[in-house]
């Protein structure tokens, strides 16, 4: 094949692949479809990803054809208001912490014309709850105002059990599910540098809460040694796993609430 050949051909191609934007914040992107309340597909790629999820906030899953996974209550109702968000609007999108998830898809926050930060948006209307990561913690402490909010009026998702605030005791019931733990801790201990925050008399059974000894440390950095939760009536976020008992594994300071009572 001639050089000339090959220049046509890739010239070409060139025209036909959507354009690439190039990494940096604030980029325009357009909607093209809503997947669910917090993942939509782009009009053209960014960064090489033509997905976004939206960084720090979980709405309630649609099947998204897994046979075997139930629809979350109000998914429906979430993807609508993502929709009402985003749909006929210039947007851009902007980072706070890791870019892409495991499959490939944009962690970002996404803004409208007018300044609407709709990560923001959805949790004012009770239509997601804050999900966080060590690696991403841009904005969260603002998030859990607004989720909190939302909560005390009991709008959206904040009116239906399925999503309801669980008591420690409540956790043998829900182990490998995302939830939101509300208690005292009865107990505080480190055993070789990790944090025990145990909810109950018997840590063998009763839910706890544990931190890496590198967590601990970030904790005391940020002005909150775990230690000193002894007593405390907090709200903790995460994945419910079983290790002598219900526990979290509490990675960054923002799963974890103080609670004023």
């Amino acid at each position: 094949m001639t050089a000339i050949r090959i220049a046509t051909i890739l010239a070409a191609f060139a025209l036909c692949a959507p354009p690439v934007i190039a990494a940096e914040d604030d980029i325009p992107v357009t909607v093209n479809q809503v997947v669910d309340g917090d993942t939509v597909v782009l009009e053209r790629p960014a960064n090489g990803a033509d997905q976004v999820r939206l960084v720090g906030i979980q709405a309630p899953k649609l099947p998204l054809g897994r046979p075997d996974f139930p629809t979350w209550p109000l998914a429906a109702e979430a993807k609508r208001a993502l929709e009402d968000l985003t749909r006929d609007r210039r947007l851009t999108l902007s980072f706070g912490g890791r870019r892409l998830d495991r499959h490939g898809r944009l962690l970002a926050h996404l803004h409208d014309e007018a300044g609407t930060w709709i990560q923001g948006e959805m949790l004012r209307l009770g239509m997601a709850r804050v999900y966080s990561f060590s690696d991403n913690r841009a904005r969260v402490a603002e998030m859990l105002v607004l989720e909190g909010k939302a909560r005390a009026a009991r709008r959206g998702i904040w009116g239906n059990p399925f999503y309801a605030l669980r008591a420690p005791g409540e956790t043998h019931h829900h182990i490998d599910t995302f939830q939101v733990i509300e208690g005292a801790v009865l107990d505080a201990a480190k055993v070789r540098g990790r944090v025990y925050l145990n909810f109950g008399p018997d840590w063998r059974t009763d839910f706890t809460v544990t931190l890496a000894p590198k967590t601990a440390r970030l904790f005391v950095a940020e002005g909150l040694d775990p230690l000193d939760l002894e007593g405390r009536h907090i709200r903790v976020r995460g994945w419910l796993s079983w290790r002598n008992g219900p526990q979290i594994e509490a990675t960054h300071p923002e799963q974890i609430e103080r609670v004023k009572r």
